[in-house]
């Protein structure tokens, strides 16, 4: 029996006992459990979790603070099928897949395939993206493609990262924590009203941590944290019927580089494979800086009892300067420093309507962005310099509609589309200079280029209609079954480090990508037992992959139209009150996947060929799970809540080239976290380990074998065991 036949026979038998066991039992129940008291807005405006169709995991603040959570890269661990990591080389810049559709390069020009959105404010580059936790009401992750909602690169899902808003009543709260490595994290939240009808407020965080290796060559930390960031907002409702939001945010970043650590010994003794995986013997340096700012207007408008207005005006800019040691030794094999910037202005219109039987939005979102950089691939081993940079200017439009129909009291009828048009400009400069030094373009030393690999400038349009259905069905008052179809779509562009030399096709851009999803749902309340599960199956088309291989001349870079997979799964999701004062909360994701197609350029015959059979879906474990039980008493007239909890990840692919140096294989992390408040609510002590087990485990690579990058096969490692007390208070 092959395996689509055992997954649909498992997942009928699993639908058929619960949805009978609902409508045995349509009248509530005294004590159940519900999702009632969920409330998301993954449909652009507030709704119970159990009403949406659409697979959403929703971690609330209080959540959040009983597992410790520091970063959005805890979602990992407490969201199926999904991969949510510091990008390979930073400490702040983003890496997100979601049912094993995202993107891991965060040069300048490629976009991401799992939307971030704070407040409802589209962040379009991920450099500064690793968002540290305070002030935060909830954060939604919504699974599979979000082609009519949000549209503009949710091809994968997206991340909705909700900040509180601002109370009527004077409010402040300051939490201070010290842990291991010397962590420190301080941390004032406010606001206070200045009339009736207008408060301010903000927020500012300082994280401060040694490092968990060191630079043996410079003697600086290795894996440090150096971050501040902060928010400032006001609220003002200038008329009943209108309310006003401002908000300003800022992130300085001033880490050390992560060089990480090599896997393969090198030619001389200082390339020797270190007994730490967090020390490093980079010679580059240790200058970093990430800057990532923006500001908002958002209003609305509430015309009557069933209409809506709402406006979202937003700027954002960030600026990163980095290095980064491919080869991870004084010499300087395979250096490779680095500057970003980028800016982005979007406005989006929202007309939200709620009648008897229909509710819904319609819209129009708009962004004119802009990015730039430049690196240098030093080649020691060569005697050059390769220096490239280039811009991408990207003009795009969307108009779109989601409709939600109640065909009776318990059929409902979701439609949803939108129309993206994209307008992109790119222009690339690659060329090799003489001597083994910083190019020109990064402040090196002044002299013409002694080869130009690619010199161009060229524009594209992308257009695409997403559309998404949905039929739900309510089992009983508290259980809620759905079926639906959507597209996600993200706009071809420009290789920002393509060479025109070895692949004359990267002047023409690479093409769209789509994903084509089929999913059925069932989510609500049994009993003790508030949950949600989904079956997807998804079709990926004209995939876009990069990849960058040793050439002769270098290095050769390729974002193809590799061509097209299939990867369906399941995910259960939810929570257990086994007790009145225990509950246990579980994801579980399963994720298969297979290339029907995968077209890979050959240096050699200067042809593409077919290697589907010799490549897998990368940042794709075939399992993930996480289970979590918490337990609250009473101990010295305060609450008392203790979190034990384990989270898996199955074998992964850090590339769509399997690589048994560079992959990760499974691993389990063991975390306890134990919190208690006292009787007034104003004071609350924690005690966090994370890692307890110590595992050590990859979460990015790099791989650059042969003689001429001394094989500069890397790996970046995820944080040690640590421990760290924190104490808030309320005022």
């Amino acid at each position: 029996m092959n395996r689509y036949v055992k997954t649909a026979l498992l997942a009928g038998a699993a639908w058929s006992a619960l949805s009978t066991f609902a409508m045995a039992q349509d009248a509530p129940r005294e004590g159940a459990s519900s999702l009632d008291d969920v409330v998301v807005s993954a449909r652009r405006r507030d709704e119970m979790l159990k009403d949406v169709p659409i697979s959403v995991s929703a971690i609330g603040e209080e959540r959040l603070e009983q597992t410790g959570a520091s970063d959005i890269t805890a979602l990992q661990q407490q969201t199926p099928n999904a991969t949510v990591q510091v990008a390979r080389g930073s400490n702040s810049t983003l890496i997100s897949f979601i049912r094993g559709v995202g993107q891991q390069d965060p040069l300048w020009g490629f976009e991401p395939g799992v939307g971030l959105y704070v407040d409802d404010v589209y962040v379009a580059r991920p450099q500064g993206a690793v968002l540290d936790i305070y002030d935060v009401q909830r954060i939604e992750v919504l699974r599979g493609p979000q082609g009519s909602l949000y549209g503009r690169n949710t091809v994968g899902g997206a991340i909705k990262y909700v900040t509180n808003g601002l109370s009527s009543d004077p409010e402040l709260t300051l939490r201070g924590a010290y842990g291991s490595y010397n962590q420190i994290d301080l941390m004032a939240v406010g606001s206070i009203p200045l009339a009736d009808n207008v408060r301010v407020g903000g927020a500012i965080a300082s994280y401060q941590r040694d490092g968990y290796g060191s630079n043996l060559t410079t003697g600086a930390e290795h894996y440090n944290k150096d971050v501040l960031a902060g928010r400032l907002s006001a609220e003002f409702e200038p008329r009943d019927n209108i309310s006003v939001r401002l908000a300003y945010d800022r992130v300085q970043d001033d880490s050390n580089p992560r060089h990480g650590r090599r896997l393969l010994a090198g030619a001389t003794p200082a390339g020797a494979v270190l007994p730490s995986v967090y020390d490093t013997r980079a010679g580059l340096g240790d200058d970093n800086s990430v800057m990532s700012q923006g500001a908002s207007a958002t209003v609305r408008i509430d015309l009557n009892d069933n209409w809506t207005f709402k406006s979202i005006t937003a700027w954002r800019e960030g600026e990163t300067t980095t290095v980064i040691d491919f080869d991870n030794t004084p010499s300087p094999t395979l250096d490779i420093p680095g500057f970003y910037a980028d800016d982005q202005l979007t406005q989006e219109f929202q007309l939200l309507f709620d009648f008897d039987r229909i509710q819904g939005v319609a819209g129009f979102f708009y962004l004119d962005g802009h990015a730039e950089g430049a690196f240098d691939t030093i080649l020691g081993n060569a005697g050059f310099v390769i220096g490239t940079n280039g811009q991408v200017n990207t003009q795009s439009w969307a108009g779109f509609a989601d409709v939600n129909i109640d065909l009776t009291d318990r059929l409902h009828l979701s439609l949803g589309a939108r129309y993206t048009q994209d307008d992109k400009e790119g222009t690339v400069f690659r060329a090799n200079y003489a001597t083994a030094t910083r190019s020109p373009l990064l402040g090196g030393t002044p002299r013409a280029p002694t080869l130009v690999r690619t010199d161009y400038t060229n524009s594209k349009d992308f257009s695409q209609f997403t559309p998404r259905i949905a039929l739900s069905y309510d089992l009983s008052d508290d259980m809620t079954t759905y079926a639906s179809f959507s597209q996600g779509f993200k706009s071809g562009g420009f290789d920002m480090r393509g060479d025109a030399i070895l692949t004359p096709n990267t002047v023409n851009c690479y093409d769209p990508e789509t994903v084509d999803s089929y999913e059925i749902g069932l989510k609500g309340a049994l009993d003790r037992l508030t949950f949600a599960a989904s079956i997807f199956y998804n079709k990926y088309q004209d995939q876009q992959v990069t990849t960058q291989v040793p050439a002769i001349a270098g290095i050769a870079s390729f974002v193809d139209n590799v061509g097209s997979s299939t990867f369906y799964g399941a995910e259960f999701e939810g929570r257990l009150r086994i007790l009145d004062n225990l509950t246990a909360n579980f994801a579980v994701g399963y994720l298969h996947s297979d290339f029907e197609e995968f077209l890979r350029y050959n240096l050699t015959l200067a042809a593409y060929e077919d290697i589907s059979d010799l490549v897998v879906l990368q940042n794709a474990p075939e399992w993930t799970g996480y289970l979590g039980f918490t337990w609250i008493g009473n101990v010295a007239g305060g609450d008392l809540a203790v979190t034990p909890s384990v989270s898996h990840r199955g074998d992964s692919s850090m590339f769509e080239f399997p690589n048994p140096i560079l992959d990760q294989q499974a691993y389990t992390l063991v975390d306890l976290s134990i919190v208690w408040t006292d009787p007034s609510d104003r004071y609350t002590l924690g005690l966090y380990g994370k890692n307890l087990t110590d595992e050590e485990y990859r979460v990015g690579g790099y791989n650059f074998p042969g003689a001429l990058f001394d094989n500069s096969i890397i790996g970046y490692y995820g944080p040690p065991r640590t421990v760290t007390a924190s104490l808030k208070i309320n005022f």
